[in-house]
């Protein structure tokens, strides 16, 4: 017996299939959509769904989180955007219904039409002006619609609104330019959720549909996952709009906008077969969906565009600056006690081999580029901290000041071809100066290739309960009181559930209010939705060509660079090289101080200030810490004066040992610091490795 080839089989499986939703909105479609990713694939899964599309208003936010998660799960990603377009064809500042952004949807067929949408979607943050919400022109489409299939959009589409406020023939003008980008790539999108303006445009988008031979489809659009979740959604929307619920002259969805099974959608529209057999006929004509790839490296050099030329070019140029870099640290510096020249030579080949074995030569030489030159320009740096410290090629390269063969820093932790991930140099500048470090780099690699990265606001369990007390209208001062009773703790903090389980109060305020009960439940299905979008404090990435073409952008009103539109956890897979530029007010505290100083004729030199200065040691001693990072803690100051510091490894042992854990061992390094106690090493084997810190073995490097 024969069996059908995968692809036969596919096209069984999506005839069978009857339905596949195409209009969906995730919590990516801020304060609008209350499903997350792992949500609709629960969805899509639990009715046998082959497929399902991803289609949020106005941005690409989740695109690669959609198409990694829904393909883990068994189910066809299609990916897609609801994008506001504007025909030219209204006055922006007349005051009608046509005004208000009407949006297509656009689903990528193929890999150019995914590269299209995300060109398309980053012009209309970018180019768009700031005063009005994102947008696409309709010429934009002329050279951007191969491989995109186009839906008109359902009764925010602007097809319908032309036909709502009765104008047939900027409906039907609409439709010619669509069909004129789209050709057979064009469907008209018929919904059916209950609201009156869907019945009241339908027959005329069918009679469109015949007079133009264009095939119509069905479209169910969800923005929550069933009946249940309605008035929780409603209460979103409220929040969002800073409306009260119990307003009537708002806008509002109805429970049919939940996400529907195909059985549901059989029979919804019975009437019209052909639109159900549209669904499943565009899921077939989309063959691609965005895959994660590893990173793709800036270039450093200019020379062969040879992928392997350049390898070789920028593995040469980095051990030239590091033989040179390291020749000139020691001239400065010295060679560390009991290390020979011969060690930093073997220390330093064998890193270089292990960088440009896994093509790393361009990343350490960009953020040397960079780190030089925010010193020449007088820009204060941090001496560097994090695994980033045991590399003596950063050392030489002057990305950290730290000699790691003199405090025994391992290459390994921050490096490591039997684990590998990319590099990563945690960079702190001076806060008041970081910017024109960014700048810098925007000149050097280009405005389109450098952007910020994205970071979420989520609903969290104390504003997620405040927001639904006052769309609830309840009394400002119980509102607050409740609140008040939910913990708050940044670094780890607690769901609204565990706060009522964990809160007698708030479970008798739920048991004796209706209302109360009301805002509980509510709060805790919008908890956790996402809620607005920021830049990440620290996080740029530089591409090797336009940022557009990887991923998709975005404008943050609060800066003028580009932001990605995936966020740390998914920009690397897309493809984009993190590199963290962190404003650190220390930095800028001491340039203040040295300056100030200079006024008075004292000259201070912070990179070559002793690190066996008894004064300062004495001070620590004392407790006398106030202001300083990491110790000025009423524990840690105890802890001082108990260890009476001399030498920097104390305070190294201390920093490392003062955590949940280890910190039952700092009366026993105290001990045997002073000799209270003998130092005990389990093998004999390990006393070197222990002896700085008296056999003390739990410790972090």
């Amino acid at each position: 017996m024969r069996l059908s080839s995968p692809s036969a089989r596919k096209t069984a499986r999506m005839a069978s299939a009857g339905f596949i939703h195409l209009h969906v909105h995730s919590a990516y479609s801020l304060l609008q959509g209350a499903m997350k990713i792992p949500k609709l694939a629960e969805l899509a899964k639990a009715d046998h769904q082959p497929a399902l599309a991803l289609t949020d208003r106005d941005n690409m936010f989740g695109a690669l989180e959609f198409s990694d998660k829904l393909a883990g799960a068994g189910i066809q990603p299609i990916v897609g955007c609801a994008l506001a377009i504007d025909f030219g064809d209204i006055d922006p500042n007349a005051r009608n219904a046509l005004v208000a952004p009407s949006h297509i949807v656009l689903l990528a067929a193929r890999e150019e039409g995914y590269r299209s949408l995300m060109r398309l979607n980053s012009r209309a943050f970018l180019e768009t002006p700031v005063h009005q919400s994102p947008h696409i022109k309709i010429d934009w489409l002329k050279d951007e619609s191969a491989g995109l299939i186009a839906l008109t959009g359902g009764p925010n589409g602007p097809v319908s609104m032309a036909l709502a406020t009765d104008q047939p023939a900027v409906a039907l003008s609409r439709t010619e330019q669509l069909m004129e980008v789209f050709g057979d790539r064009l469907y008209l999108e018929l919904q059916r959720h209950g609201l009156d303006v869907e019945r009241r445009v339908e027959a005329a988008l069918i009679d469109i549909a015949y007079a133009k031979s264009l095939p119509l489809v069905a479209s169910n659009e969800p923005y929550f996952a069933s009946a249940d979740d309605y008035e929780s959604h409603d209460a979103l929307l409220c929040i969002a709009g800073g409306r009260l619920i119990a307003e009537t002259d708002r806008p509002q969805l109805t429970p049919e906008h939940r996400f529907k099974t195909r059985a549901e959608m059989a029979v919804l529209f019975a009437d019209i077969p052909e639109a159900l057999s549209s669904t499943v006929e565009i899921a077939q004509r989309c063959s691609y969906r965005p895959r994660t790839r590893k990173p793709i490296l800036p270039r450093f050099t200019v020379g062969s565009d040879n992928t392997a030329d350049a390898e070789k070019e920028e593995g040469e140029e980095l051990r030239r600056q590091a033989q040179e870099g390291l020749a000139r640290r020691i001239a400065a510096h010295g060679l560390s006690p009991g290390f020979t020249e011969e060690d930093y030579s073997k220390r330093l080949d064998f890193e270089l081999g292990v960088i440009t074995r896994m093509n790393y030569s361009g990343y350490f030489l960009i953020v040397s580029d960079f780190i030089k030159w925010a010193k020449s320009q007088g820009i204060p740096v941090g001496p560097g901290r994090g695994s980033g410290a045991g590399s003596l090629v950063a050392y030489a390269l002057t990305i950290t000041d730290l000699d790691p063969l003199r405090f025994g820093l391992l290459f390994e932790r921050f490096l490591n071809p039997e684990r590998v991930s990319m590099p990563d140099f945690d960079i702190d500048f001076c806060q008041d100066r970081r910017g024109e470090v960014i700048q810098y780099v925007q000149q050097r690699y280009g405005r389109e290739q450098v952007g910020q990265i994205i970071t979420f606001g989520t609903l969290q369990a104390r504003g997620v309960l405040r927001d639904v007390g006052r769309v609830l209208q309840m009394p400002y001062g119980q509102v607050d009181k409740l609140t008040k009773l939910v913990p708050q703790n940044p670094a780890a903090p607690v769901t609204l559930s565990a706060a009522i389980a964990g809160e007698p109060k708030l479970q008798a305020f739920r048991e004796e209010d209706p209302i109360v009960a009301r805002a509980f439940d509510i709060a805790m299905r919008l908890e956790g939705l996402t809620r607005h979008a920021s830049t990440h404090a620290a996080g740029i990435v530089i591409g090797d060509r336009p940022l557009s073409e990887l991923v998709p952008m975005y404008r943050d009103p609060k800066s003028d660079m580009p932001v990605t539109q995936f966020n740390m956890k998914w920009v690397e897979p897309a493809g984009l090289v993190k590199f963290d530029f962190l404003g650190l007010k220390t930095l800028t505290v001491l340039d203040v101080a040295v300056k100030l100083l200079k006024q008075r004729n004292v000259a201070v030199d912070l990179a070559k200030l002793p690190l066996d200065d008894k004064t300062t040691y004495d001070m620590l001693t004392r407790g006398e810490v106030v202001g300083v990072f990491q110790v000025e803690s009423q524990g840690m100051r105890r802890a001082l004066v108990d260890m009476r510091p001399d030498r920097l490894e104390d305070l190294i042992a201390l920093v490392a040992l003062y955590r949940p854990g280890p910190m039952a061992n700092i009366p026993t390094y105290c001990a045997r610091k002073h000799g209270d106690e003998e130092s005990e090493y389990m093998h004999p084997m390990l006393e070197p490795i222990l002896k700085e810190t008296f056999g003390v073995i739990i410790y972090q490097e």
